[in-house]
């Protein structure tokens, strides 16, 4: 498997991928809906994310990790990790994870922040294991959720 920068004609393969994972579109860390995985929703956040990889085998894309910088340039959001059902536990999160933060710290950004659920205890898990800590707690639109970060340093 191989990871890269993902590009805004990556948009079909990607559609293509989550949907034959049976999923509808790719989902945030908090389970709500944030990429449109129509060929234009892809495009548009592709173009529209400062750091967007792509993990692909022989047969495609498996994973796909979207972060933004701040305006202020110093933290960035992890907008989506998303990793196909076959491919879980294969490290491909982690290896996405790494990239995002790598690149981010090239960019000049210490922090990647996360939002996870509270009802979603494996997410708090993976997050934690990579080196975030609990910085606040929020009303979210699936209900709590957890901010956490991480110095990029750490998770690279």
């Amino acid at each position: 498997m191989r990871v890269r920068p993902a590009r805004p004609g990556d948009a079909e393969t990607l559609r293509t991928t989550v949907s034959r994972a049976r999923e509808a579109t790719v989902f945030d860390d908090i389970g709500a809906p944030l990429l449109d995985v129509s060929a234009a929703g892809v495009r548009e956040a592709a173009v529209g994310a400062e750091c967007c990889f792509l993990m692909e085998d022989d047969d495609g894309p498996v994973g796909v990790a979207i972060a933004h910088p701040d305006d202020e340039g110093s933290e960035a959001e992890l907008l989506a990790l998303w990793v196909h059902p076959e491919h879980v536990g294969e490290g491909v999160t982690e290896e996405l994870l790494a990239r995002v933060a790598s690149a981010l710290a090239d960019r000049g950004v210490d922090t990647l922040r996360a939002s996870v659920s509270d009802d979603r205890p494996s997410a708090r898990e993976f997050y934690r294991a990579h080196g975030f800590d609990r910085r606040a707690v929020r009303r979210g639109p699936a209900g709590d959720e957890a901010v956490v970060v991480a110095d990029v340093e750490t998770v690279a």
